[in-house]
């Protein structure tokens, strides 16, 4: 396999299972942009052994971060949250400082483990704003445990396998293990095996990904489960096609009718497409999160 094709397989990880940030997403843990956290430790959910991190002070905000990413991952992005929210960082399943154990990766399993998470922490509602795997794990524990999500923000990821450009398929069929010494040249496997408990399992969290990312999935019957306020976030050049973005939306009951002059048709969702931004690189710079922010708060205007 050539380096150009694994690293376009490897972003297709990222983009899987609705999921994560390749080369340029990676590339931007820079450390010297996260806050020190105010605890960190380590809390065995079903099995896995999952760690997690809390900066700053304010509402709770659990943020979950791409695939073959960490919670560094989301670089100033995360001190800029901090300073008005207590955010609740995770690495999920396999990633970061996360065991990969002998569990298969499963998006509906990490959502359940993310509400025994939250629920060992003491929390009893939260935000939630997640990017590209992180976003579908998201989705799931709004789903699945809609009692503590207060409001979600979904970056990047969507609700069914048919969210991608085509060319993305063959990409995403060739993740495994085969292509991971060809990975080590990239950043990803680098931010990986500096915090990773067992590095050496690095081709067989490739194997896992690519084993669940090759399953067919469609939640669209799920999103009206979404009761919760819902913003949708995504690049203009995003690797989600923007007529999936479109009806994602609209199944969550906005963009179906004009809003009305005194808004009184407007829905509580919102949909908001960053211009100049692709999948790999909206977490570059703090746009996102900048959007995100009112909407998190409760500003409707």
């Amino acid at each position: 396999m050539s380096m150009r094709i694994a690293i376009a397989a490897f972003a297709a990880i990222v983009a899987t299972s609705v999921a994560p940030a390749p080369v340029q997403a990676a590339e931007n843990p820079t450390m010297t942009q996260i806050p020190k956290p105010a605890k960190s430790g380590h809390i065995a959910a079903n099995g896995v052994n999952y760690y997690y991190a809390v900066y700053g002070k304010g509402e709770p905000l659990l943020l979950l971060h791409g695939g073959l990413g960490q919670i560094e991952m989301f670089g100033p992005n995360l001190a800029l949250l901090a300073k008005t929210r207590e955010v609740i960082g995770v690495d999920l399943h396999g990633h970061g400082r996360t065991d990969l154990g002998n569990r298969e990766i499963n998006l509906i399993d990490m959502g359940d483990d993310l509400a025994a998470i939250l629920k060992k922490l003491g929390y009893r509602q939260v935000d939630v704003m997640g990017y590209s795997l992180g976003g579908a794990t998201a989705f799931r524990l709004a789903v699945q445990h809609p009692e503590l999500v207060r409001r979600l923000v979904i970056v990047s990821s969507g609700m069914s396998q048919d969210q991608f450009y085509s060319e993305m398929y063959p990409q995403q069929a060739a993740v495994g293990a085969a292509m991971a010494e060809q990975m080590k040249q990239t950043p990803m496997y680098t931010s990986y095996v500096a915090v990773a408990p067992h590095p050496e399992d690095f081709p067989k969290l490739l194997d896992r990904l690519g084993t669940y990312m090759r399953k067919p999935y469609d939640w669209s019957a799920d999103v009206k489960k979404l009761t919760m306020p819902t913003m949708l976030a995504y690049g203009d050049s995003d690797m989600i096609r923007p007529e999936h973005m479109v009806k994602f939306y609209q199944l969550l009951g906005g963009g179906l009718k004009d809003a009305g002059w005194q808004r009184e048709h407007m829905s509580q969702n919102r949909l908001a497409i960053l211009p100049n931004k692709t999948h790999y690189d909206i977490f570059d710079g703090t746009e996102v999160t900048a959007t995100a922010l009112p909407f998190l708060d409760g500003y409707s205007k």
